[in-house]
């Protein structure tokens, strides 16, 4: 077994045994009675309010797309972005997994070019990283200067943080200002593999991506910060969220409270575990105990998070399936029309 199937083994299994530990510490009964308890109301509002942020981020990536002259179908976009989504919510790191696949189905059933294809999802994920880590980073200033007196180093998390943030910063303006200096740097270091039969075309894709980005820059400014501002409206839209569940559940959180959940709960998702299994669950619990709430609060609220989730999950799962059978009813085309012209 080679290191990386053995750590992803490890993470699945780490992943597993606090996910065991957690729902054994949980009474199934109460939740249940939880969820009963809501009105079917208050699911569709909730479910409602989760399909609105993602067709949010799902607009943002269009704009980019179109931006960079590689138009895909919004709905189609739609089953690209939400079958990588699943695939990433179930590997080790929820943010992180179906990239690779979300490519080769723009690339293969939506007809881009490969290195439109790499650019568009580079520059959403792009967009989807450094608005998650400025939004990260804005809340650990916020309770460093307020009385949130916790077990927490948020000092120390703040500064891994703000390095993160620059890093990104840093990779941005390098790939937006100086492109043809990264390209030349990129080729340094694969010029050894460039002979390769599937490699040998590396550099004409960089090139080309790099052409698309830097006409991007100085002609679509105005898409572009379209997309920054759809990424601030769908960060808004998980705050809202977060107090629709709190509301649900009927537990007022003072504004302190509040950013100390978001906060734990957002860094929870970015350790490495499927689907942030049981570390969202701890994050709420911790949240919970240090604010003196009641614990019934904390599982309905869990409940809630979860079930949303599997909704999304199972969503992402059709997708995924719709996405995948696309892909071999061309490929059996692609086969038949092969057949064909050799006859």
């Amino acid at each position: 077994m080679s290191k990386a199937k053995l750590l992803i083994a490890l993470l699945w299994v780490s992943a597993l045994i606090l996910a065991g530990w957690t729902l054994s510490q949980l009474p199934f009964g109460e939740i249940l009675t939880n969820l009963e308890n809501l009105p079917a109301r208050d699911y569709i509002i909730l479910f409602g309010a989760n399909l609105a942020i993602i067709l949010v981020f799902n607009l943002r990536w269009l704009i980019l797309g179109n931006a960079i002259q590689a138009p895909v179908n919004f709905f189609q976009l739609l089953l690209i972005r939400q079958a990588g989504q699943t695939v990433s919510f179930i590997t080790p790191g929820p943010q992180f997994g179906g990239e690779p696949l979300q490519i080769f189905w723009l690339w293969r059933n939506a007809k881009l070019p490969l290195h439109k294809a790499l650019l568009s999802l580079g520059l959403d994920r792009f967009y989807e990283l450094w608005v998650n880590f400025t939004v990260l980073v804005l809340g650990v200033l916020l309770l460093l200067t307020s009385s949130a007196n916790t077990t927490a180093n948020w000092g120390s998390i703040l500064i891994a943080l703000v390095i993160v943030l620059i890093l990104l910063s840093t990779l941005g303006t390098l790939v937006f200002k100086q492109p043809g200096w990264l390209a030349q740097r990129f080729n340094n270091i694969t010029h050894r593999w460039q002979a390769h039969r599937y490699l040998c075309n590396i550099k004409t894709q960089w090139n080309l991506l790099s052409e698309d980005l830097r006409r991007c820059l100085y002609h679509q400014k105005k898409r572009l910060l379209y997309a920054a501002l759809l990424s601030v409206l769908g960060w808004a839209g998980l705050i809202a969220e977060l107090h629709l569940i709190l509301w649900l559940t009927d537990t007022p959180l003072p504004l302190t409270g509040f950013l100390l959940l978001f906060v734990a709960l957002r860094l929870a998702l970015l350790l490495p575990l499927p689907g942030g299994i049981g570390t969202m669950e701890a994050a709420v619990f911790w949240t919970f105990q240090y604010l003196n709430l009641p614990m019934e609060s904390a599982l309905a609220m869990i409940a809630l998070m979860r079930l949303r989730d599997v909704v999304v999950l199972v969503f992402g799962l059709g997708c995924l399936g719709f996405t995948k059978k696309r892909v071999d009813t061309k490929e059996e085309e692609l086969i038949a029309d092969t057949g064909t012209n050799k006859k």
